[in-house]
């Protein structure tokens, strides 16, 4: 049997060259001052641009929606049989719950709608001493009948260009309306009364839906007492004027003062 002697590596054999080292990395590029300010300032001038436009708007809704004085809002309020929708101003279907004799419910539907008039032409002479004082601007009329179409009631809007104080003169010195949808001799019962919050007179004048002529037109309020008396009385006529003068003068009031509409917070 023989053996063998293994083979060994020489020592000292010169093996292969080790790897180069990596090469020292460069300095960065260092940057410039200047260019770094400028930078710096175009951002803040972006935000104060983006901050001062969100602000401006935010002023501007703000002023938009901003109450009214309350002198510039009457003022104001003369210009609405112009700028208001028809059906805000004499709407098309008018509720009073508890307004009728006895304390029954009313309905009253409208059926006829007066163009805007000059105020000679819609009124009668009579309306025209009180007027003279304050002025008229234009008149706007609508007749209304009841559920039962038993009664109609003519409702007419009288703008003027007045302050207050002058319309607080003309309380207690209108006479009896003007009727539009039937004849003056119908005339049953009626109210003119001076609104709050707006140059207007608002008035009503009832009458019978069948076309019957009664003696003179009563204040509606007399026609309303317990101890009142006659057919206008007993049809609740008196009633029928209050209650949709009542109506449209509260509808004509909110126009005129509208709630206010709360602005937005400002972006921080």
């Amino acid at each position: 049997m023989t053996t063998s002697t293994p083979r060994t590596a020489v020592l000292g054999a010169p093996g292969p060259p080790p790897p180069a080292p990596p090469p020292y990395p460069a300095d960065p590029p260092r940057r410039r001052p200047g260019r770094v300010l400028a930078a710096a300032l175009c951002a803040l001038l972006g935000a104060g641009l983006l901050g001062g436009a969100a602000t401006g708007t935010w002023l501007e809704h703000r002023s938009a929606h901003r109450p009214l004085s309350a002198d510039a809002a009457y003022r104001e309020a003369g210009s609405l049989w112009r700028s208001a929708p028809v059906d805000s101003l004499f709407p098309p279907v008018l509720a009073a719950p508890a307004a009728g004799p006895g304390g029954s419910d009313r309905t009253w539907t409208r059926i006829a709608l007066a163009p805007d008039a000059d105020c000679p032409a819609a009124l009668a002479a009579d309306w025209q001493g009180p007027l003279a004082a304050t002025g008229c601007t234009r008149v706007l009329r609508a007749t209304y009948t009841d559920a039962t179409r038993s009664s109609l009631v003519t409702v007419g809007m009288v703008f003027t260009p007045a302050g207050a104080p002058g319309m607080a003169a003309l309380r207690g010195h209108l006479p009896a309306p003007p009727a539009y949808g039937f004849a003056d001799a119908q005339r049953a019962a009626w109210t003119a009364s001076v609104l709050d919050g707006a140059p207007v007179v608002v008035y009503t004048v009832s009458a019978f839906a069948d076309g019957r002529v009664v003696d003179a037109p009563r204040p509606a309020q007399d026609a309303m007492t317990n101890d009142a008396t006659g057919a206008v009385a007993r049809a609740g006529l008196g009633h029928e004027a209050k209650a949709v003068a009542d109506r449209i003068g509260e509808g004509l009031s909110s126009l005129a003062v509208p709630p206010a509409t709360p602005a937005p917070k400002a972006a921080r």
